[in-house]
């Protein structure tokens, strides 16, 4: 199929590419390659995309942009959109909250106009888990309530939910909704825990380990979460006849609309995610232990049953293998003369 990726020089995003390049698919992307962190990690993803599989069409397109938004759309015409452009971080959300209505908020809409004009067979978008928010029922399942989101981020990917389901019941666009869980592993990027953590530990520097590392995360490998994605392709969301208005279940919809959790569903303290970490950097941490931070969940956790029975797939990847995969691309990339 003729797949169009957003995001494509993200961490997620080009991992997306690779891998549907190789299933065959014909791709095209885009990426604004912002200074959100340095743009030559994306363009080091790009080549290692390229040199792995082919060159891929790549437009550098903002989602503000409407007007390139739609005549992309208008000249190539995909049957498909994975949107995985997003603006990150829950914590730079507190710094610089107007990126993300810019991109999650506009940029969204103009992506939904877009599958609109030119009709799609399956809009597949980024949510996250951290919609969760103050909902401390673990483990989180698509049928718990997510109206109390705890970062602007979070609400921004709440709000996708919100827009894409209207537009599905508005216009048939078939939307799958992905609430990804702490996803980590090789080309991630340099604002999450495993970049910063191992460059810590490499540089034998003082690292901040938050909420005194107590709370926990549902680790999440790249390869999981790709193998989710390419698997839900073809399964595209179809009305739900037997949508109950008096009873509505949030995770699908009288419209062709439905929402997954792709998670690791074996959530880790912080601590312990350091501890394996060390040892596979085969050094210790210098630790700073520091309260829980402004917009932080306290505790992640994935219940991925929906995932399993509409792919017969969900996520097996355990940390310890996953952060050794990790650990070997880092000092490649990172540290290749050690």
């Amino acid at each position: 199929m003729k797949i169009l990726v957003t995001g494509a020089a993200g961490f997620i995003g080009a991992h997306c590419v690779l891998r549907l390049l190789r299933d065959g698919h014909q791709v095209f992307g885009l990426d604004n390659f912002n200074s959100y962190y340095d743009p030559q990690l994306k363009h080091d993803r790009v080549r290692w995309v390229q040199e792995q599989a082919r060159p891929f069409p790549l437009s550098t397109i903002d989602l503000a942009d409407a007007t390139a938004i739609e005549t992309l759309f208008a000249e190539e015409h995909p049957e498909v959109v994975i949107h995985l452009a997003a603006q990150a971080g829950v914590r730079y959300s507190l710094e610089n909250p107007r990126a993300y209505l810019d991109s999650n908020l506009s940029g969204f809409l103009n992506i939904l106009e877009s599958c609109r004009k030119h009709p799609v067979k399956h809009l597949i978008y980024a949510s996250s888990s951290s919609v969760y928010g103050a909902n401390q029922h673990t483990p989180y399942s698509v049928r718990d309530g997510v109206d109390h989101p705890l970062s602007l981020y979070a609400a921004t990917k709440k709000s996708n939910e919100l827009m894409a389901h209207s537009y599905s019941h508005l216009f048939g666009i078939p939307c799958t909704g992905l609430r990804f869980f702490t996803v980590y592993g090789p080309w991630g990027r340099p604002d999450m825990s495993p970049i910063q953590f191992a460059r810590a530990i490499a540089e034998e520097q003082p690292l901040k380990l938050f909420n005194y590392g107590e709370h926990q995360r549902d680790f999440t490998y790249i390869d999981d979460i790709i193998e989710s994605i390419t698997r839900l392709i073809e399964c595209p969301p179809q009305a739900d006849d037997q949508w109950d208005r008096e009873h509505p279940d949030p995770a699908t919809s009288m419209a062709p609309w439905r929402i997954f959790n792709i998670g690791g569903q074996h959530p880790v303290a912080l601590k312990d995610y350091l501890a394996l970490l060390e040892k596979h950097m085969g050094q210790k941490a210098r630790v700073e232990l520091l309260p829980l931070q402004p917009g932080d969940v306290l505790n992640t956790c994935a219940d991925a049953s929906d995932l399993a029975r509409a792919t017969d797939f969900q996520p097996r990847i355990e940390l310890d293998e996953g952060l050794g995969q990790f650990v070997a691309w880092f000092r490649a990339y990172y540290q290749p003369n050690n």
